[in-house]
């Protein structure tokens, strides 16, 4: 059996780039964007791009942060998972 190598290490600080997906709905960007506030206050949000799926069921957001290590990045999965609202963060 071969060894797999190991993937490469994060350096924080860094930009890190997030995609949100969940139902499109009138309190999905709103509690999204709260939370990634919550998590990283000050971000950008010009940089935010929201898009519609074709059919409008669904709703990507992402956002670029400066993820200051990884009990951050896993906080704020944790907060958006445990809203209902996001089916996936990528």
């Amino acid at each position: 059996m071969t060894e797999q190598p190991d993937p490469p290490k994060i350096e924080f600080p860094c930009d890190y780039p997030i995609k949100v997906l969940g139902r499109s709905g009138d309190e999905f960007q709103r509690v999204v964007l709260e939370l990634v506030e919550r998590h990283a206050p000050g971000f950008d949000r010009d940089t935010v791009l929201v898009k519609g799926s074709s059919k409008g069921t669904f709703t990507s957001i992402n956002v670029t942060i400066v993820a200051t290590g990884p009990e951050q990045l896993d906080a704020l999965h944790q907060d958006l998972m445990g809203t209902g609202l996001v089916q996936m963060v990528i």
